[in-house]
C-alpha cells in the first residue's frame, strides 16, 4: 500500500499543482515547486520500465514478430533518440548529486546521493550498450555546455565501475523515503550496485578478459543478488497513471500487432518449457502454441498465432530489469570460462530453476525439465547452452538480450528478414549532426569510419 500512495504522490508533484504540500516544504508560491531529493529519485525511477518495454527491443532479440504492419522488424537504417533519458531521469539524478541542500527529512543525504549515483550508472550503462560512445563526462551541465563530447565506451565502462564502487562506499545507516524500487532498503541497493558491476564485467569477456575477470570477482566478493526476492523489478499498478506499456498498447489501444516469434516457440514448445504458457497465449484458431516467423511480410492476421500472454499484458504486470537468474547465468558462464571455482552446471541448473520460478511462481517439474536432451548441461557446449537459456529468461527485456546476443553470438539461428542481419547498435539521433556537429562527427569517425550505421560495432562487440 505504501507504494500505491507513493506513485500517486509522484504523479501529483510532477504533473499537477500540489498546493497542499507547499506549506510543508515552505515553497515560495510565486516560484515553481522544488522537488525533494527523494522525489527526484522516484521520478527518475518511473523511467525504468521504459528501458525494457519497447517493441524495437523485442525485435532486436527476435522475441516478437509483427503481425500486420511489418516495418521495424525488417531492421531499417534509422536514427533513434536518446534525448529523453538525458532530459528526464538523468537530469533528475544529476540534480540530486549536485545539490548542497537536500535535507535529511527523507533519509540520510549520503544515501540519497548513493542511490542517485547507482541509478545514473545503470541508465548510462543501458545507453552506451545501445549506441556506443555517448555524451557522458560533459553531459548534464545544462546551459553551461550544450555540446558535450562523446566519451569512448571503454572510458564510460571504467568510470561506471568506479562510480558504483564509490556509491557503495558512501552509504551510511538509515533508509530513505519515496523509493519505488527497494522501499529505501540500502542493503538491497548495495547488492544491486554490485550485481550491475558483475553483469557489466561479463560484457567485457571478449574485448578484455583480464579486466572482465577482475571486475567480476570484485563484484562477487562485495555481494550480489542472492534470491528472486532481490530482483530489481518495477511493479506497475492497476491504474492509468502507472500502467504497463503493453496493456496500453494491446488492451486499451486494441492492437494485436505482436505475436511470439517462431524461433522462440520452437525452442520452448518441444521441451514443454513452462515459461511458454506465461509468455504467450495459444492461437485462437487452433488452441496450440504457434509462433510467427520473424519479419514475415504477408498480412495474415492474428488468429493463427500465439499473441502476448495475458500476464505479460496485464495492467499491473511487473518489468524484470535485473534478476537473480541473470546472476546465476553469469556465474555459470564465469565458471565455464575458469574465472571462478564454482560449479558451472550447478549455477546453470539453478539459473533455470529461478527463471522458471520468477515467471511461473513455482519450480514444479523443473527437475524433469532439466533432465531433457538439449537442456541437460553439457560442458562441451557450456557457453552456447548458458547463452541460449539466458535468452529464454530475458524475454520482454529485448535490449538486454540483444546485448548478450552480440557478445556471445547465441542464439545463432536468428532470422535475417529481407536478408538483413540483426543490427549491432542504434544509430544516433538525427539532430546530433546539427546540434553537436563536431563531437558527433568525431564519435562517428572514431568508431565507424564516418558512417553512423546500425551495423557498426560498439567497443566490446569484437566478434
Amino acid at each position: 500500500m505504501k507504494k500505491l500512495h507513493l506513485y500517486s504522490l509522484i504523479i501529483c508533484c510532477f504533473f499537477f499543482s500540489c498546493s497542499e504540500f507547499e506549506d510543508d516544504i515552505n515553497v515560495n508560491p510565486n516560484l515553481p515547486s522544488q522537488a525533494s531529493g527523494t522525489q527526484l529519485i522516484a521520478n527518475a525511477q518511473l523511467y525504468l520500465p521504459g528501458l525494457a518495454s519497447s517493441p524495437k527491443g523485442e525485435f532486436m532479440a527476435q522475441y516478437l514478430s509483427e503481425t500486420q504492419y511489418v516495418g521495424l522488424s525488417l531492421y531499417p537504417e534509422e536514427s533513434t533518440s536518446f534525448y529523453g533519458y538525458y532530459q528526464g531521469p538523468l537530469e533528475n539524478l544529476q540534480t540530486v548529486l549536485n545539490s548542497d541542500d537536500l535535507g535529511t527529512v527523507d533519509g540520510p543525504v549520503a544515501n540519497q546521493k548513493a542511490i542517485a549515483k547507482i541509478l545514473k550508472a545503470y541508465f548510462f550503462w543501458n545507453l552506451t550498450d545501445r549506441w556506443g560512445d555517448i555524451p557522458y563526462s560533459e553531459a548534464l551541465q545544462g546551459a553551461d555546455n550544450l555540446t558535450p563530447v562523446y566519451d569512448t565506451q571503454e572510458f564510460i565502462y571504467n568510470d561506471l565501475f568506479a562510480e558504483l564502487k564509490e556509491a557503495n562506499s558512501m552509504m551510511v545507516s538509515g533508509d530513505i523515503e519515496n523509493d519505488i524500487m527497494f522501499d529505501g532498503d540500502m542493503d538491497q541497493w548495495r547488492k544491486f550496485a554490485n550485481t550491475v558491476r558483475l553483469l557489466m564485467a561479463l560484457r567485457l569477456s571478449e574485448v578484455d578478459s583480464g579486466k572482465a575477470q577482475e571486475e567480476f570477482n570484485s563484484a562477487l566478493a562485495d555481494g550480489v543478488f542472492e534470491s528472486n526476492n532481490d530482483n530489481f523489478t518495477f511493479q506497475h499498478l492497476s491504474e492509468a497513471n502507472n500502467q504497463n506499456y503493453w496493456y496500453d498498447q494491446v488492451i486499451e489501444s486494441n492492437r494485436e500487432w505482436w505475436a511470439l516469434s517462431e524461433d522462440l516457440v520452437e525452442d520452448l514448445k518441444p521441451v514443454d518449457d513452462p515459461r511458454l504458457e506465461v509468455y504467450g497465449d495459444p492461437a485462437r484458431a487452433t488452441g496450440e502454441y504457434i509462433g510467427l516467423k520473424f519479419g514475415e511480410e504477408d498480412n495474415i492476421g492474428t488468429e493463427e498465432f500465439s499473441l502476448l500472454g495475458s500476464d505479460i499484458i496485464a495492467q499491473d504486470a511487473p518489468v524484470y530489469l535485473v534478476t537473480y537468474a541473470q546472476v546465476l547465468f553469469a556465474k555459470a558462464e564465469a565458471s565455464a570460462r575458469g574465472w571462478i571455482s564454482e560449479d558451472a552446471e550447478m549455477n546453470y541448473n539453478e539459473a533455470i530453476r529461478n527463471s522458471i520460478m520468477q515467471w511461473t511462481g513455482s519450480d514444479e517439474g523443473v527437475d524433469e525439465f532439466l533432465a531433457q536432451d538439449g537442456i541437460t548441461f553439457d560442458s562441451d557446449m557450456a557457453i552456447e547452452q548458458i547463452s541460449n537459456q539466458r535468452w529464454v529468461h530475458l524475454f520482454m527485456f529485448g535490449y538486454e538480450a540483444w546485448a548478450e546476443i552480440r557478445r556471445t553470438g547465441y542464439p545463432d539461428d536468428l532470422e535475417m528478414p529481407n536478408g538483413n542481419a540483426t543490427p549491432n547498435r542504434l544509430a544516433y539521433p538525427d539532430n546530433e549532426g546539427f546540434n553537436n556537429t563536431d563531437n558527433f562527427q568525431d564519435a562517428v569517425q572514431r568508431q565507424f569510419g564516418g558512417n553512423d550505421s546500425i551495423y557498426g560495432k560498439v567497443w566490446w562487440d569484437v566478434d
